[in-house]
C-alpha cells in the first residue's frame, strides 16, 4: 500500500507576545511529528510555554538547501511537519517560500495556518491608506543598490512597507527621504513587546529620532506614504530642472524636486540631465 504523504503546514507565530498564539497553530505544533524553524531556542520557547513537546529542527537561509530536503524526506515518508519563523508568518522575507515551492512542485500538500504577520499588523495601525499597498520587504544592504531600488519606487503611489535591521534603519530613513521626499511614515518597533514603539512622523523627523540614541534594537517595519497621485505639474523633466537650477536650487536638490513634482524616479530625472 501505498504511503499517503505528510502535509506540510505554514504556521504563523507571535511577533513576541506569546499570547498572540492561535488555538489551532498549538494543535497543530502539537500534533506534527516535526517542527520547522528558524531558531530552535526561540520557537522552543513558545513550544515549552504551550507544553508542547514536538520535536524541532533548525531551517534558515544558511542550511535551506540540505535541510530542506530532509524535511521532504519526512513529508514524503507520511510525516505532516510544521514550518514556523522566528515570529510572523513564515515565508514573508525569509527562506520558507523555497521550501512550500519545492513541496509543491512535488505535489505535496501544503496547508496555512494564519495568525500573526508583522506587514499587515504594521499596516493597520500607521493610520496610512491601506486599500493599496507595496510590500517591499528588506531593501538591499549595499547604499548604491538600496538608493536605486528606492529611486524606482518614487513614483509608486501605494503606501509601501518595509523591513529594516535595527543596524541600518537610521541610514535607511535618510536614503528614503532622498529619494522619496520627505513623506509621512509610521515607525513599528518591537510590536507586541515590552518595549513596543509605534510613531507616526516624516521620514526625516523618524531619522532624527533614532539617531539621538545610543543604540537601536529590535524588529523593525517602516510603513512609508505613496507617491500623490496627481502629478503637480506636467511637462519635460528637464525644463523644470533648469527653472529650478535657475532659481536656486543645487542641481542635487533640483533633481530630487523635479522628480517629487512629475512623480518620477529621481535616476531617470539624473539620466535626462546628464543627457541634456
Amino acid at each position: 500500500m501505498d504511503t499517503r504523504p505528510g502535509t506540510l503546514y505554514v504556521v504563523a507565530t507571535p511577533l513576541g507576545n506569546l499570547e498572540d498564539v492561535t488555538l489551532r497553530a498549538i494543535r497543530i505544533l502539537k500534533e506534527v511529528a516535526l517542527v520547522a524553524c528558524e531558531d530552535t531556542r526561540r520557537t522552543g520557547a513558545l513550544l515549552r510555554s504551550q507544553g508542547i513537546g514536538t520535536p524541532t529542527t533548525s531551517y534558515f537561509e544558511h542550511n535551506e538547501r540540505w535541510k530542506g530536503a530532509r524535511i521532504l524526506d519526512h513529508l514524503r515518508a507520511g510525516q505532516d511537519v510544521a514550518l514556523v519563523s522566528d515570529a510572523g508568518t513564515p515565508g514573508i522575507s525569509d527562506p520558507g517560500y523555497r521550501l512550500v515551492r519545492d513541496a509543491r512542485a512535488e505535489g505535496l500538500p501544503v496547508v496555512p495556518v494564519p495568525g500573526p504577520s508583522a506587514a499587515i499588523a504594521a499596516l493597520s495601525v500607521s493610520g496610512l491608506p491601506t486599500d493599496r499597498f507595496r510590500f517591499v520587504g528588506f531593501l538591499p544592504h549595499k547604499v548604491a543598490a538600496r538608493r536605486r531600488e528606492l529611486e524606482a519606487l518614487a513614483g509608486a503611489t501605494e503606501t509601501l512597507v518595509f523591513y529594516e535591521s535595527p543596524q541600518r534603519v537610521v541610514a535607511c530613513l535618510e536614503d528614503m527621504a532622498g529619494a522619496l521626499g520627505d513623506r509621512e511614515a509610521f515607525l513599528f518597533r518591537e510590536a507586541t513587546k515590552l518595549h513596543e514603539e509605534y510613531v507616526r512622523a516624516s521620514l526625516t523627523h523618524l531619522r532624527a529620532l533614532l539617531a539621538g540614541r545610543d543604540a537601536v534594537k529590535g524588529e523593525i517595519v517602516l510603513v512609508v506614504s505613496g507617491a500623490t497621485g496627481a502629478r503637480e505639474e506636467t511637462g519635460p523633466p528637464e525644463e523644470l530642472f533648469a527653472r529650478l537650477t535657475a532659481e536656486g536650487l543645487t542641481r542635487r536638490d533640483a533633481v530630487k524636486e523635479t522628480a517629487r513634482r512629475l512623480g518620477l524616479p529621481a535616476r531617470d530625472v539624473y539620466r535626462l540631465v546628464l543627457d541634456r
